[in-house]
């Protein structure tokens, strides 16, 4: 196979699997909007005082209902921190944000089944009590003031723009919020500000997959997440999953195409799980920590998620096995062979008529002069 061929093989999986998620992925982003358009976020701060269990579980259903932008997640987790919420709350909303949003369900469940999908949900919600109880025993008062003095400081990270947008309409109930015209027009602006937030992570995901899935051979795979040693690969993959997604430098919703290029190839279950949580400690974001945070909290803030993802994607590794519900095949949709007039290319019609819809609007709005002050 020539250069030519082998790079024209990697691009046709790319832009398949890009076919493949792209209803979705405009759902998603979406259903993310309408819920952005209506929850605003200045009231985040006063809504996160503490690390109790309670303040915990709002921080993840605020992070829920947020952008799944990893960089925007950051930003604004540093921003309602340095507004008075508690750290740990931060971090919780952060890790939700990235982790229990729509787009990145509905995706999983496209491409590799419902369980995967229910696992990412149940084990997020494991990880961040588990990053509350690391957090507790070793984030002293001491590193968060310096935590705090250190976000006082105001470096710029990436999407700081995007992160304090607010244009959420709060006045009506919820129904009338989100079918009015001030309402519409919010979720056009949060739904194109999103995409854009991310476009990049998604094309650099699909491209990596891509050649991934083209050029690697299976039995490399089956070595490296030692497929041979069944007990050993479960353990093994929770551990090495995170560590491939740090390299990978993938983040948000961009990383599952190349879950489901792992999942095929032979990493276990709970690795799978795992590499989907860690695109908050890719290295980019890693370096955003140390400018947000200092060098100190930075690194705890690296090794206590690593520790978290990693442990509770094992957990529901042997949860799910206990269960039953790991599938038996490895066979993630990753591509089509061709592209046909099926139920996946009606659903792609219908909703890129929407998005058409919501950029009219944006554009219209005064969108534009938003997205040029970003990033």
């Amino acid at each position: 196979m020539d250069i030519v061929t082998a790079l024209g093989h990697a691009l046709w999986m790319a832009f398949a699997m890009l076919w493949e998620i792209l209803w979705p992925l405009i759902l998603g982003f979406g259903l993310s909007a309408v819920v952005q358009a209506v929850v605003s976020k200045s009231e985040m701060t006063k809504l996160l005082p503490d690390d109790s269990p309670k303040s915990l579980a709002l921080a993840c259903a605020l992070g829920a209902a947020s952008s799944s932008c990893s960089y925007a997640a950051v930003a604004l987790a540093r921003s309602i921190f340095r507004k008075g919420a508690n750290f740990t709350a931060a971090m919780a909303f952060q890790l939700a944000s990235t982790n229990l949003v729509a787009e990145l369900t509905i995706i999983i469940i496209v491409l590799m089944g419902w369980q995967f999908a229910a696992a990412e949900f149940l084990g997020g919600a494991l990880m961040v009590v588990l990053m509350a109880l690391l957090f507790r025993m070793f984030l002293s008062h001491k590193l968060v003031a310096q935590a705090r003095a250190q976000a006082e400081r105001g470096l710029k990270g990436k999407m700081e723009g995007h992160a304090e947008m607010d244009v959420s309409v709060t006045q009506g109930s919820l129904l009338q919020r989100i079918t009015s015209e001030d309402g519409f027009t919010a979720t056009s602006h949060y739904f194109v500000m999103d995409l854009a937030a991310v476009w990049k992570d998604i094309a650099g995901g699909l491209l990596i997959a891509g050649a991934l899935a083209a050029w690697v051979p299976a039995d490399f795979w089956q070595k490296f997440f030692l497929v041979s040693h069944p007990v050993a690969a479960k353990i093994w993959g929770p551990i090495v999953g995170p560590i491939v997604a740090i390299f990978s430098f993938v983040c948000s919703v961009g990383n599952v195409p190349l879950a489901a290029v792992l999942w095929n190839g032979g990493i276990s279950f709970g690795g799978v799980i795992a590499f989907i949580y860690a695109d908050l400690i890719v290295l980019p974001i890693i370096d955003i920590y140390r400018k947000y945070y200092g060098w100190k909290v930075a690194g705890l803030i690296v090794a206590v998620f690593y520790i978290a993802m990693a442990f509770a994607a094992l957990v529901i590794e042997f949860l799910f096995d206990l269960l039953g519900l790991i599938p038996s095949q490895r066979s993630a949709q990753i591509v089509e062979m061709s592209i046909s007039f099926n139920y996946t290319t009606v659903l792609n019609i219908i909703f890129l008529a929407i998005a058409a819809l919501l950029l009219v609007r944006f554009f219209r709005t005064g969108g534009p002069k938003m997205l040029a002050h970003m990033e």
